[in-house]
């Protein structure tokens, strides 16, 4: 899974959202209040905002790339035989108080708290090794209290795991899906395709396997971690590597084509240290 740009506050505060080009090289071979009289002090009653339940691990949501990118989601859970985008994977406490001070839970030592926390967690849920899970379309999204929440003792946060349809869009997530990557197919339906023959190609965006496609994302090449950005040394070693897994792929055939794609410069930067491998499907 590719570094979540709070993303989803990382698919845009993380999604993201979630993609964004790269350089690639290609080579063949609630109700209003009703107006009444002025109470009287004996039935005048001050109304506080109540503090939501904590959330459950397993519990399932209804997200959108929209509500996924916000840092609290406004909806409950939902039954997951019921059509949902989202499964919470961790639940944990929040730590408001540094150096003596107590913070506001949206303020930015908080939500890097939070930040810090998910991302690692996938793993544990969705199943399959690393080269799955990078291959994967899974990302990882949370959320905190509001203010009002946090105001009335809520001290959690939430970690989600949900799925990109396409760059707009979130795929539906089934009832069960601990260890949905080390299921055969799996990436069939979860992995990361393209719209166009390689991602260097007019009109190419990344899109779920299940969904119409013309290319698909085969392997993950590991980059020197002292190269430079976009070194020639590391393009050539990556393009080597990337023809060795078109080549396996091709099944015999003489003839084949593969696209070596860096990670872009914003994940460089974040610390990827990987590209992907593209082949063309039709």
């Amino acid at each position: 899974m590719s570094p979540r740009s709070r993303m989803l506050v990382a698919l845009v505060p993380v999604l993201l959202l979630l993609s964004g080009c790269s350089s690639s090289s290609s080579s063949s071979s609630g109700e209003k209040p009703t107006a009444s009289a002025t109470p009287s002090p004996s039935t005048t009653a001050t109304a506080e905002a109540a503090a939501p339940p904590v959330p459950l691990v397993g519990s399932c949501h209804v997200l959108t790339v929209t509500t996924a990118a916000d840092p609290v989601d406004p909806g409950g859970p939902v039954p997951c035989r019921r059509p949902h985008t989202a499964v919470t994977m961790k639940v944990g406490q929040l730590r408001p108080v540094v150096d003596g001070h107590l913070l506001a839970v949206d303020s930015r030592t908080v939500r890097n708290q939070i930040a810090r926390s998910c991302p690692d967690s996938a793993g544990a849920l969705v199943g399959g090794d690393l080269k799955a899970q990078r291959l994967s379309r899974f990302e990882v999204v949370w959320f905190g209290p509001s203010l009002e929440q946090a105001d009335a003792g809520s001290n959690w946060y939430r970690c989600d795991v949900v799925a990109l349809r396409s760059q707009g869009q979130l795929l539906a997530l089934p009832a069960r899906l601990k260890g949905v990557l080390d299921q055969p197919g799996a990436l069939d339906r979860f992995g990361t395709c393209g719209t166009a023959a390689a991602p260097d190609q007019p009109g190419f965006s990344r899109v779920a396997c299940s969904q119409p496609h013309r290319s698909r994302a085969i392997d993950v090449i590991d980059l020197p971690k002292d190269a430079r950005y976009l070194a020639r040394n590391a393009q050539a070693a990556g393009d080597a590597s990337c023809q060795g897994s078109a080549k396996a792929a091709a099944g015999g055939e003489l003839k084949y084509t593969w696209a070596f794609e860096w990670p872009t410069r914003a994940q460089w930067t974040a610390g990827q240290r990987y590209g992907y491998c593209w082949i063309p499907e039709t």
